[in-house]
């Protein structure tokens, strides 16, 4: 029994905890507010703003030095949509400020799929698509499906959508990465109760998944953050 216990205390010295923590944030924008923005910006003279960037794939080839080879070609661009399609958070927080809402909830369930994705980016072995502005999503589900270390994907059968992020994310900030996408007047109106981030482009690699209710969403912007602390 006494060498059992000295294997126990040599196997507690090996292993070290790393703290993946996750703090997800979502800010809530009424109708009105989204109205109000509207109005003002007509009354500007603008008609269209920013959300978020698109990617182009220009035709041309470049050569990739991770995986020493040619890769096709990708530029993102600003994709600009009329004020009649929704306000995005930067337009409202410039305007009107804060949102009326904001709920934080805690943790999440880290995917096989996403973990090897980031394995294979920091050891080049693979990973071709980081988690950055060109190609993370955000999404949003209604499932309440438990989350599962081998789930691919939000578990919605048909209430689900990715959106791209917002200008200038994701951002770090010490130890901390930041996602975030806005959802607009008329997307993802249903309620949200599973969330994701993923490295789209085809290659849609979740990271994590988090079920918990958020509410329900039927109009104005709901903004939501992912933040990734490592220690």
């Amino acid at each position: 029994m006494e060498g059992i216990g000295n294997m126990e205390a040599v196997k507690d010295d090996r292993f070290q905890l790393l703290k993946w923590e996750p703090l997800w944030i979502c800010e809530k924008w009424s109708d009105e507010a989204v109205e109000f923005v509207r109005r003002k910006l007509e009354s500007e003279g603008v008609e269209q703003i920013q959300d978020g960037c698109e990617i182009i794939h220009t035709g041309e080839m470049t050569w990739d030095n991770n995986l020493q080879m040619e890769v096709e070609k990708f530029i993102a661009v600003p994709r600009m949509i009329p004020i009649e399609h929704g306000i995005t958070s930067a337009e409202l927080r410039r305007i009107v400020g804060d949102p009326e809402i904001v709920e934080e909830v805690a943790g999440n369930l880290m995917l096989n799929e996403g973990i090897q994705e980031l394995w294979d980016l920091a050891i080049a072995a693979g990973g071709t698509t980081a988690y950055n502005n060109a190609n993370a999503d955000i999404g949003v589900g209604d499932s309440t499906t438990s989350e599962n270390a081998t789930h691919t994907d939000l578990q919605a059968a048909t209430n689900k959508l990715f959106k791209g992020m917002n200008a200038t994310y994701p951002q770090r900030a010490s130890q901390t990465v930041s996602w975030q996408s806005d959802f607009l007047t008329g997307e993802a109106n249903y309620a949200w109760q599973e969330w994701s981030v993923r490295n789209g482009n085809t290659r849609n690699k979740n990271l994590n998944r988090k079920v918990q209710s958020l509410g329900t969403k039927a109009s104005g912007t709901w903004t939501l953050t992912a933040q990734v602390t490592l220690s």
